[in-house]
């Protein structure tokens, strides 16, 4: 019996229907995949990162860009100021700025980069040898200024037309496969790498995920001195600070500062029944449990288990 055209159609779209829900259903309740945004976890895990690139290379020119971001992440940028003006950023949830430029009423295009790039950005040759910030505006946009040396804030920086203002590789975050499962058998332990939602948690920003690891348990008192790590008065390890690939810091979106110009805490700090105390791998950068507090267990996602993305990377396999 030959099935008619309406039938094959319908047979597809069921199977199409099933392969979905069981897709969804997996995701819900055993693996979900994280794309990690922001460099907290280095060297353990880098999040969305900039590497340096003088020139674009063949691998860069279609097609063979496609095939070279599917094996490593790295996508090369460039962004030729279009006209003269100030820098402006907007923030991003995905440890990303939209960089784009802005002249009276004039608003260039936008270009994404990884938010540790911005000491990379070409400014041209009145911002050598000074500071530049970004300075917070209203609706979450930041505009670049020079910081004077006596502490003040200075003018914006003006760029010329036809500025390079970026060029390298905006490489991607690792994806990771968070087990979801896991800790339905056994609560989570200290040194599991934990992902988490950060809605509902004051100063974070809100709807996304973070992932950090846990450094205390519920119903511990946890102190953090430089270098030191204290459970219940008992000093546990060091907590150093671990820095990115070549050295620089690689603060998150919104980092802190505890007034110790580093790592440690104010005070000693009292767990909750029903929470857990988690820091940043890359601990004198990152923005963790020592700025905003302890994680609720009610808003904990699951363990992160083996990074699987991009294919060419050191960290491919289990998280340690």
């Amino acid at each position: 019996m030959v099935k008619s055209l309406k039938d094959c159609a319908k047979e597809w779209l069921d199977t199409l229907v099933v392969a979905i829900s069981v897709a969804m259903a997996f995701r819900a309740y055993f693996y979900e995949p994280f794309n990690i945004p922001t460099g907290s976890m280095q060297p353990t895990l880098y999040g969305n990162h900039y590497q340096p690139c003088e020139e674009k290379g063949a691998m860069q020119t279609s097609p063979l860009k496609w095939i070279n971001w599917l094996a490593t992440g790295r996508d090369y940028k460039e962004f030729l100021a279009p006209f003269a003006g100030s820098v402006w950023l907007a923030e991003r949830i995905d440890g990303r700025y939209s960089l784009f430029m802005v002249s009276g009423k004039r608003r260039s295009d936008e270009i994404s980069i990884p938010t540790d790039a911005l000491p990379y950005l070409n400014l041209g040759p009145e911002s050598r040898g000074r500071t530049v910030v970004p300075v917070p505006r209203a609706g979450g946009f930041r505009v670049l200024h020079y910081f004077n040396a006596d502490g003040t804030l200075g003018p914006e920086v003006h760029v010329l037309k036809n500025t390079l203002l970026f060029s390298g590789y905006d490489t991607t975050g690792d994806f990771i496969f968070v087990n979801r499962w896991k800790w339905n058998f056994r609560l989570p332990a200290r040194s599991d790498v934990m992902v988490f939602s950060t809605t509902g948690i004051k100063g974070l920003m809100q709807g996304t995920h973070y992932i950090k690891r846990v450094v205390g348990l519920p119903g511990e008192k946890v102190e953090i001195k430089p270098g030191k790590v204290f459970i219940n008065d008992v000093e546990m390890g060091p907590l150093k600070p671990m820095m990115g690939k070549r050295g620089e810091r690689t603060p998150e979106p919104n980092p802190g500062a505890n007034g110790h110009g580093g790592y440690a805490m104010n005070a000693p700090v009292e767990i909750g029944e029903l929470e857990y105390f988690t820091c940043g791998d890359n601990s004198d950068n990152s923005l963790d449990s020592r700025y905003w507090g302890a994680v609720p267990e009610a808003k904990v996602t699951g363990n992160a288990a083996c990074v699987f993305w991009p294919i060419v990377n050191p960290r491919w396999g289990m998280i340690k």
